[in-house]
């Protein structure tokens, strides 16, 4: 069974950027096959990643349920599910030591319910062929109550250097407490936050019940990244960031 490293944490934290450098540390140290799981709705895992995507599970979803309306012919006799299986096998994006698979969003109305369900059932499925998974989640906590993240071997809480982030880290964690979620390491990482600030945070009166709590300091490398639209891969060695991810990595005793 893969070591599934998750992602929780609200919007615009660095949250895509530190999963994209935690696929480049499994790659570049474990030296195994990695299945990136892009589970938030605005989808932009590839990006950080250098790779396009040309189908997403909610586009696949929306098809299918037209092909049904419609009555349209499938394929060989197949049955939808079939073919909805299919389809999902080969949306997963394949590159370089990774594999992408994503969730996007349905083009129709209603709620992100059944493509959260479709991401969990394949990857389930998928990580018996992958030594490593991670998993990109949307802003909040959604995933977590949907239970799309239901075993995580290593959830990685990001937050920003306020305190509304910090606050926010700490209802995570109580709602993984509340479901009752399979997750065996927590760590809490503050982005983009100076040694002073993170002490500062870290006695902001916010109650951060994390065991290891870890703070990666801004860095212009992932701002010129950022802005030049190019991927984590491009980073140098000299990124602190990137050494601050890879030390957080290291810590946490990835087998």
């Amino acid at each position: 069974m893969a070591y599934v490293v998750g992602f929780a944490g609200k919007g615009g934290t660095g949250k895509t950027t530190i999963a994209a450098l935690t696929v480049r540390y499994l790659i570049e140290k474990k030296k195994k096959a990695v299945l990136a799981v892009d589970a938030d709705s605005n989808n932009c895992l590839n990006e950080a990643l250098g790779v396009d995507v040309h189908a997403t599970i909610g586009k696949l979803r929306e098809e299918s349920l037209e092909k049904v309306r419609s009555g349209a012919e499938r394929p060989g006799g197949m049955s939808m599910e079939q073919l909805f299986d299919y389809q999902v096998q080969q949306s997963v994006v394949e590159a370089r030591g990774f594999d992408l698979m994503v969730m996007g969003r349905p083009e129709g109305p209603g709620c992100y319910c059944a493509a959260n369900n479709i991401i969990r059932k394949y990857t389930d499925i998928l990580s018996e062929k992958y030594p490593y998974v991670v998993i990109d989640n949307e802003a909040g906590m959604e995933h977590l109550s949907r239970r799309t993240t239901h075993k995580v071997d290593l959830l990685l809480v990001v937050s920003d250097p306020t305190k509304k982030g910090v606050q926010t880290a700490n209802r995570i964690n109580n709602l993984v407490d509340e479901l009752a979620l399979d997750v065996d390491q927590r760590r809490l990482i503050i982005n983009r936050v100076s040694d002073e600030n993170f002490e500062k945070l870290k006695n902001c009166g916010v109650d951060l019940p994390f065991r290891d709590i870890h703070n990666i300091p801004n860095d212009e490398h992932i701002f010129n990244l950022d802005l030049e639209g190019k991927p984590v891969f491009d980073l140098p060695d000299d990124s602190i960031a990137l050494k601050t991810v890879f030390d957080i990595l290291d810590s946490a005793a990835i087998p």
